[in-house]
Protein backbone atom coordinates (compact mmCIF):
# COMPACT_ATOMS: atom_id res chain seq x y z
CA UNK A 1 0.00 0.00 0.00
CA UNK A 2 1.10 3.87 -0.06
CA UNK A 3 2.39 5.47 2.73
CA UNK A 4 0.21 6.27 5.32
CA UNK A 5 -0.12 10.23 6.09
CA UNK A 6 -2.42 9.94 9.10
CA UNK A 7 -3.35 7.75 12.10
CA UNK A 8 -6.21 6.64 15.03
CA UNK A 9 -5.12 4.29 17.42
CA UNK A 10 -8.35 3.42 19.52
CA UNK A 11 -9.45 6.95 18.60
CA UNK A 12 -6.22 8.66 19.24
CA UNK A 13 -5.20 10.40 16.19
CA UNK A 14 -2.07 10.92 15.60
CA UNK A 15 1.08 11.11 12.52
CA UNK A 16 1.68 7.71 11.24
CA UNK A 17 5.20 7.69 13.11
CA UNK A 18 3.63 8.11 16.64
CA UNK A 19 0.99 5.26 15.96
CA UNK A 20 2.08 2.57 18.41
CA UNK A 21 0.56 -0.63 20.09
CA UNK A 22 2.23 -3.09 22.60
CA UNK A 23 5.02 -5.29 21.07
CA UNK A 24 3.02 -8.25 23.06
CA UNK A 25 -0.06 -7.67 21.27
CA UNK A 26 -0.54 -10.64 19.14
CA UNK A 27 -1.95 -9.08 16.02
CA UNK A 28 2.15 -8.09 16.06
CA UNK A 29 3.70 -11.65 17.35
CA UNK A 30 1.23 -13.70 15.59
CA UNK A 31 -0.57 -12.12 12.71
CA UNK A 32 -3.77 -12.31 14.57
CA UNK A 33 -6.16 -9.76 13.67
CA UNK A 34 -8.72 -8.59 10.61
CA UNK A 35 -8.09 -5.75 8.50
CA UNK A 36 -10.20 -4.24 5.18
CA UNK A 37 -8.54 -1.46 2.52
CA UNK A 38 -11.45 1.03 2.19
CA UNK A 39 -11.27 3.25 -1.35
CA UNK A 40 -12.83 7.11 -1.04
CA UNK A 41 -13.91 8.88 -3.35
CA UNK A 42 -15.04 13.06 -2.65
CA UNK A 43 -13.99 11.80 0.69
CA UNK A 44 -16.06 8.78 1.59
CA UNK A 45 -15.58 5.65 1.79
CA UNK A 46 -17.12 3.75 -1.01
CA UNK A 47 -19.29 1.10 0.34
CA UNK A 48 -18.78 1.31 3.88
CA UNK A 49 -21.22 -0.80 5.18
CA UNK A 50 -20.14 -3.57 2.92
CA UNK A 51 -16.63 -3.47 4.21
CA UNK A 52 -17.66 -3.38 7.88
CA UNK A 53 -19.68 -5.79 7.42
CA UNK A 54 -17.14 -8.10 5.80
CA UNK A 55 -14.80 -7.37 8.78
CA UNK A 56 -17.41 -8.84 11.39
CA UNK A 57 -17.24 -11.82 9.38
CA UNK A 58 -13.98 -12.01 9.06
CA UNK A 59 -13.49 -11.21 13.00
CA UNK A 60 -16.37 -13.15 14.35
CA UNK A 61 -14.56 -16.41 11.84
CA UNK A 62 -11.75 -15.78 13.95
CA UNK A 63 -13.59 -15.27 17.24
CA UNK A 64 -12.25 -11.46 17.41
CA UNK A 65 -14.48 -9.17 18.56
CA UNK A 66 -14.35 -5.03 18.27
CA UNK A 67 -16.72 -2.04 19.04
CA UNK A 68 -18.03 -1.44 15.56
CA UNK A 69 -19.92 1.94 16.73
CA UNK A 70 -16.83 2.90 18.25
CA UNK A 71 -14.61 2.16 14.66
CA UNK A 72 -17.32 4.02 12.85
CA UNK A 73 -17.11 7.23 15.04
CA UNK A 74 -13.12 6.72 14.68
CA UNK A 75 -13.42 6.68 10.70
CA UNK A 76 -15.69 9.66 10.81
CA UNK A 77 -13.16 11.53 13.04
CA UNK A 78 -10.07 10.39 10.83
CA UNK A 79 -11.93 12.02 7.89
CA UNK A 80 -12.89 15.11 9.16
CA UNK A 81 -9.54 15.54 10.33
CA UNK A 82 -7.21 14.78 7.51
CA UNK A 83 -7.29 18.00 5.28
CA UNK A 84 -6.69 16.39 2.25
CA UNK A 85 -7.17 12.14 2.16
CA UNK A 86 -4.53 10.61 0.51
CA UNK A 87 -7.03 8.15 -1.17
CA UNK A 88 -8.15 4.91 0.78
CA UNK A 89 -8.33 4.08 4.69
CA UNK A 90 -6.81 0.35 6.14
CA UNK A 91 -8.67 -0.47 9.33
CA UNK A 92 -6.64 -3.30 11.38
CA UNK A 93 -8.22 -5.10 14.63
CA UNK A 94 -5.75 -7.01 16.48
CA UNK A 95 -5.79 -9.53 19.05
CA UNK A 96 -5.16 -7.11 21.49
CA UNK A 97 -8.08 -5.30 21.10
CA UNK A 98 -6.45 -2.62 19.31
CA UNK A 99 -8.43 -0.55 16.43
CA UNK A 100 -6.03 0.92 14.36
CA UNK A 101 -7.10 3.57 11.09
CA UNK A 102 -4.65 4.72 8.97
CA UNK A 103 -5.29 7.18 5.69
CA UNK A 104 -2.90 6.27 2.87
CA UNK A 105 -2.16 6.97 -0.22
CA UNK A 106 -3.33 4.88 -3.00
CA UNK A 107 -0.75 3.23 -5.00
CA UNK A 108 0.08 4.07 -8.19
CA UNK A 109 -0.51 0.90 -10.45
CA UNK A 110 0.40 0.58 -13.85
CA UNK A 111 -1.93 0.21 -16.48
CA UNK A 112 -1.52 -3.30 -17.36
CA UNK A 113 -0.19 -6.11 -15.29
CA UNK A 114 1.28 -9.27 -16.35
CA UNK A 115 0.80 -12.35 -14.18
CA UNK A 116 2.26 -16.07 -13.31
CA UNK A 117 0.37 -18.43 -12.05
CA UNK A 118 1.47 -19.70 -8.49
CA UNK A 119 0.30 -22.67 -6.86
CA UNK A 120 -1.21 -21.77 -2.99
CA UNK A 121 -2.37 -24.37 -0.73
CA UNK A 122 -5.12 -22.58 1.13
CA UNK A 123 -5.83 -22.92 4.79
CA UNK A 124 -9.56 -23.97 4.90
CA UNK A 125 -9.92 -22.83 8.56
CA UNK A 126 -9.08 -18.95 6.91
CA UNK A 127 -10.82 -19.72 3.83
CA UNK A 128 -12.86 -16.24 2.66
CA UNK A 129 -11.29 -14.63 6.02
CA UNK A 130 -9.10 -11.09 5.32
CA UNK A 131 -6.70 -11.79 8.39
CA UNK A 132 -3.57 -9.60 8.72
CA UNK A 133 -1.58 -13.04 8.67
CA UNK A 134 -0.86 -11.97 5.03
CA UNK A 135 2.92 -13.17 4.54
CA UNK A 136 2.16 -16.10 2.27
CA UNK A 137 0.04 -13.54 -0.12
CA UNK A 138 3.12 -11.51 0.00
CA UNK A 139 5.47 -13.75 -0.59
CA UNK A 140 3.80 -14.88 -3.95
CA UNK A 141 3.86 -11.45 -5.26
CA UNK A 142 7.35 -11.73 -4.66
CA UNK A 143 7.65 -15.42 -6.52
CA UNK A 144 5.68 -13.30 -9.16
CA UNK A 145 8.18 -10.53 -9.79
CA UNK A 146 10.96 -13.40 -9.65
CA UNK A 147 9.14 -14.76 -12.83
CA UNK A 148 9.00 -11.05 -14.50
CA UNK A 149 5.91 -11.01 -13.50
CA UNK A 150 4.32 -8.08 -11.68
CA UNK A 151 1.68 -10.11 -9.84
CA UNK A 152 0.60 -13.59 -8.76
CA UNK A 153 -2.60 -15.58 -9.43
CA UNK A 154 -2.77 -18.31 -7.32
CA UNK A 155 -4.29 -21.73 -8.41
CA UNK A 156 -4.79 -24.70 -5.80
CA UNK A 157 -2.88 -28.27 -5.88
CA UNK A 158 -5.61 -29.42 -8.28
CA UNK A 159 -5.05 -26.77 -10.63
CA UNK A 160 -8.12 -24.34 -9.65
CA UNK A 161 -7.78 -20.79 -10.30
CA UNK A 162 -8.75 -19.21 -6.93
CA UNK A 163 -7.56 -15.36 -6.91
CA UNK A 164 -4.49 -13.24 -7.10
CA UNK A 165 -3.11 -12.07 -3.47
CA UNK A 166 -4.92 -8.46 -3.06
CA UNK A 167 -7.12 -9.23 -6.02
CA UNK A 168 -9.66 -10.95 -7.39
CA UNK A 169 -9.11 -12.17 -11.16
CA UNK A 170 -11.74 -12.21 -13.87
CA UNK A 171 -11.29 -13.12 -17.75
CA UNK A 172 -13.12 -13.80 -20.79
CA UNK A 173 -12.61 -17.38 -22.61
CA UNK A 174 -12.27 -17.40 -27.03
CA UNK A 175 -16.14 -17.55 -27.24
CA UNK A 176 -16.68 -14.16 -25.02
CA UNK A 177 -18.02 -15.41 -21.79
CA UNK A 178 -16.65 -13.72 -18.79
CA UNK A 179 -15.37 -16.04 -15.67
CA UNK A 180 -14.56 -15.43 -12.20
CA UNK A 181 -14.24 -18.08 -9.65
CA UNK A 182 -16.93 -18.73 -7.28
CA UNK A 183 -16.95 -17.75 -3.59
CA UNK A 184 -17.32 -21.92 -3.29
CA UNK A 185 -13.34 -22.37 -4.18
CA UNK A 186 -12.30 -20.63 -0.90
CA UNK A 187 -11.59 -16.84 -2.27
CA UNK A 188 -12.40 -13.76 -0.33
CA UNK A 189 -15.70 -12.32 -1.43
CA UNK A 190 -14.22 -8.86 -2.97
CA UNK A 191 -16.40 -5.66 -2.33
CA UNK A 192 -15.10 -4.70 -6.11
CA UNK A 193 -15.69 -8.39 -7.57
CA UNK A 194 -18.99 -8.27 -6.35
CA UNK A 195 -20.44 -4.57 -8.31
CA UNK A 196 -18.75 -6.14 -11.44
CA UNK A 197 -20.64 -9.02 -11.04
CA UNK A 198 -23.65 -6.91 -9.94
CA UNK A 199 -23.32 -4.53 -13.21
CA UNK A 200 -22.43 -7.25 -15.80
CA UNK A 201 -23.05 -10.80 -17.15
CA UNK A 202 -20.44 -13.19 -14.92
CA UNK A 203 -20.19 -16.47 -15.45
CA UNK A 204 -19.04 -18.24 -11.70
CA UNK A 205 -17.68 -21.60 -10.94
CA UNK A 206 -14.48 -24.00 -10.57
CA UNK A 207 -12.01 -23.26 -13.30
CA UNK A 208 -8.79 -25.04 -14.14
CA UNK A 209 -5.79 -23.08 -15.01
CA UNK A 210 -5.69 -24.01 -18.65
CA UNK A 211 -9.36 -22.08 -19.25
CA UNK A 212 -7.22 -19.06 -17.28
CA UNK A 213 -4.42 -19.43 -19.65
CA UNK A 214 -6.66 -19.73 -22.59
CA UNK A 215 -9.00 -16.51 -21.95
CA UNK A 216 -8.98 -14.06 -24.43
CA UNK A 217 -8.67 -11.04 -22.33
CA UNK A 218 -8.32 -11.18 -18.33
CA UNK A 219 -8.54 -8.36 -15.18
CA UNK A 220 -7.95 -8.02 -11.55
CA UNK A 221 -10.38 -6.05 -9.78
CA UNK A 222 -9.51 -5.03 -6.23
CA UNK A 223 -10.47 -1.96 -3.98
CA UNK A 224 -7.38 -0.19 -4.95
CA UNK A 225 -6.68 -1.28 -8.54
CA UNK A 226 -10.38 -0.64 -9.19
CA UNK A 227 -9.88 -2.58 -12.76
CA UNK A 228 -6.50 -3.31 -14.34
CA UNK A 229 -6.15 -5.35 -17.30
CA UNK A 230 -3.69 -8.04 -17.35
CA UNK A 231 -1.22 -7.72 -20.14
CA UNK A 232 0.31 -11.53 -20.04
CA UNK A 233 -0.01 -14.99 -17.91
CA UNK A 234 3.57 -16.93 -17.42
CA UNK A 235 5.06 -14.51 -20.02
CA UNK A 236 2.68 -15.56 -22.48
CA UNK A 237 1.18 -11.85 -23.75
CA UNK A 238 -2.81 -11.96 -24.10
CA UNK A 239 -4.76 -11.15 -27.74
CA UNK A 240 -6.75 -8.82 -25.96
CA UNK A 241 -5.50 -6.16 -23.38
CA UNK A 242 -7.65 -3.71 -21.49
CA UNK A 243 -10.81 -4.37 -24.06
CA UNK A 244 -14.61 -4.59 -24.10
CA UNK A 245 -14.71 -6.51 -20.29
CA UNK A 246 -12.69 -4.36 -18.30
CA UNK A 247 -13.97 -1.28 -20.00
CA UNK A 248 -17.05 -2.29 -18.95
CA UNK A 249 -16.08 -3.66 -15.59
CA UNK A 250 -15.01 -0.13 -15.11
CA UNK A 251 -17.63 1.65 -16.08
CA UNK A 252 -20.12 -0.57 -14.07
CA UNK A 253 -17.39 0.46 -11.01
CA UNK A 254 -18.00 4.48 -12.14
CA UNK A 255 -21.55 4.12 -11.98
CA UNK A 256 -21.89 1.97 -8.95
CA UNK A 257 -19.60 4.80 -7.29
CA UNK A 258 -21.59 7.76 -8.41
CA UNK A 259 -25.16 6.15 -7.26
CA UNK A 260 -23.71 5.80 -3.80
CA UNK A 261 -22.25 9.73 -4.33
CA UNK A 262 -25.83 10.53 -5.75
CA UNK A 263 -27.54 8.67 -2.48
CA UNK A 264 -25.44 10.50 0.26
CA UNK A 265 -26.04 14.27 -1.45
CA UNK A 266 -29.82 13.27 -1.43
Amino acid sequence: MGAATLASVDGRIVPPEEATISILDDGLLRGDGAFEVIKLYDRRPFRLDDHVARLRRSADAIHLDFDEDALRAEIDALLAEEGDPGGCIRIVITRGGRRLITDELVPDWPASARVAIVTLTPSEILAGVKSISYAANMHATRLAVERGADEAVYVDAGGTVLEAPTSSVFWTTPDGVLRTPGLEVGILDSITRAVVIAGLDVEEGSFPDADLRDAQSAFLASTTREIQPIAAIDGEALPDVGGGHAEAAAAALREAIGREHAEAEA
